[in-house]
């Protein structure tokens, strides 16, 4: 059994796993977090203290840490006894967190596909040009590594890899559709970093069809559907993490990503992108200073966590599953219903950072009994799904399924 968690960053995910981490730390054991920024990390242990948030008794703990530098970071989790690191920070530090839990001998766990800071939407497959890489290393050294459980990519890998060994013989197509239905009473605002938000958008959007990648821009092609809860919504095909690697596991199936945006902040985008304002190659300005246009926008936005006080609405995300059974037909919508003001009362956070903290928490938690401790690199849907949703009912994020037979609860 695997004791001890380093949480790794200190944004608003950081802050929901650390609730979570903390309200099972009988399973968990001692915990850590770490970041840059020292006061952030001693800010939230003081919001899990606030909410009375610790299961049991036991010592939660900040440090500084250069994510970036691999050494230092082999230094912590040695330092803490971390058998299970978090890892929340940003995208770019992926890769060095990596090397490091395989240097010693920690399992790795993350929400989101490396980035390189200098690279915009590149060329797929996204794991196959960084993590997947460490494939081999990970498996010589028996080391688990669960990448990209967040709720999308994470959840909705388990959806999908429920859906088609729960209903069908053949799986023929997979639509992850995400809805915040929510509102947090800002003119403007993306729902995480601002700059990882507008760097998903600015480039070519792929999805994996009739067994190739397939290119569009974004806001190219949409959907509407009528949802359980918050009613008729439209999304737009983007490209996501979940299908670069869903598209690996289910070759014969076309997988798409659909994400939901307002007109509002369509027509906002549009014009920073027409601007310039969301390139990421530094400009001078007449008074000879460099500026990164798209850190600029990030400067002034409001910081996402900050959202969260007035935050209201829903959430839906979930996945529709198309194939046949018996040579029959079938389509199921498995997804989840996330309320704004409930993750805020529960945590101090918003619900698009609940949905993607929770899902870590309760992969460690796996890792720590041993369900999931496989001793090598895997996506979510390379492991079994019923004990993760399961477990992901219990603990804040409640699975629900939508097919010929009725909208229900998914009892696991």
């Amino acid at each position: 059994m695997k004791r001890n968690v380093l949480i790794i960053g200190a944004g608003g995910v950081a802050q929901v796993v650390a609730h979570k981490c903390a309200q099972n730390n009988d399973v968990l054991g001692d915990l850590h977090i770490a970041s840059r920024t020292l006061s952030k990390c001693e800010a939230i242990i003081q919001t899990v203290h606030e909410k009375a948030a610790m299961k049991v008794p036991g010592p939660f703990h900040a440090y500084t840490l250069d994510a970036t530098n691999i050494e230092a970071v082999k230094t912590l989790i040695r330092q803490t006894g971390a058998q299970i690191v978090i890892n929340v920070g940003s995208p770019f530090v992926n890769m060095t967190v990596l090397d490091a839990c395989i240097d010693a001998g920690a399992a790795y766990i993350d929400t989101a596909i490396h980035e390189d800071p200098t690279k915009i939407c590149e060329t797929p497959p996204w794991y196959g040009n960084y993590e997947w890489k460490k494939r081999e290393a990970c498996k010589a050294a028996g080391v688990t590594a669960v990448l990209g459980v967040g709720f999308d990519p994470g959840v909705v890998n388990a959806f999908a890899r429920y859906a088609v060994d729960a209903c069908m013989d053949e799986v023929h197509s997979i639509d992850i559709v995400d809805i915040n239905a929510g509102n947090h009473g800002k003119y403007f605002s993306t729902n995480f970093d601002p700059e990882i938000n507008f760097r998903e958008f600015t480039g070519t959007v792929y999805s994996w069809q009739k067994g190739a990648w397939q290119e569009n821009k974004m806001f190219e092609v949409m959907r509407e559907d009528d949802l359980p809860v918050v009613g008729k919504q439209k999304s737009y095909m983007s490209g996501h993490d979940e299908v670069h690697s869903l598209s690996n596991r289910y070759p014969n199936a076309d997988v798409r990503f659909w994400m939901g945006f307002g007109d509002h902040y369509i027509n906002v985008f549009t014009v920073l992108q027409n601007l310039g304002l969301l390139s990421e190659q530094p400009v001078t300005t007449a008074e000879g200073l460099e500026v990164v246009p798209l850190k600029l926008v990030k400067a002034v936005l409001p910081d996402p966590s900050s959202l969260a006080p007035n935050y209201t609405g829903k959430t839906c995300i979930g996945d529709f599953v198309k194939g046949t059974k018996d040579g029959q037909p079938v389509e199921v919508f498995v997804y989840n219903i996330s309320d704004h003001k409930d993750a805020y009362n529960e945590v101090g956070s918003q619900g698009i950072s609940y949905t993607a903290g929770v899902p870590p928490v309760a992969a460690a938690m796996l890792i720590a009994e041993g369900t999931w401790d496989v001793g090598h690199m895997a996506n979510v849907e390379d492991l079994d799904a019923r004990p993760f949703l399961g477990l992901l009912n219990k603990i804040g994020l409640p699975t629900r399924i939508k097919d010929a037979a009725g909208d229900r609860a998914l009892d696991l």
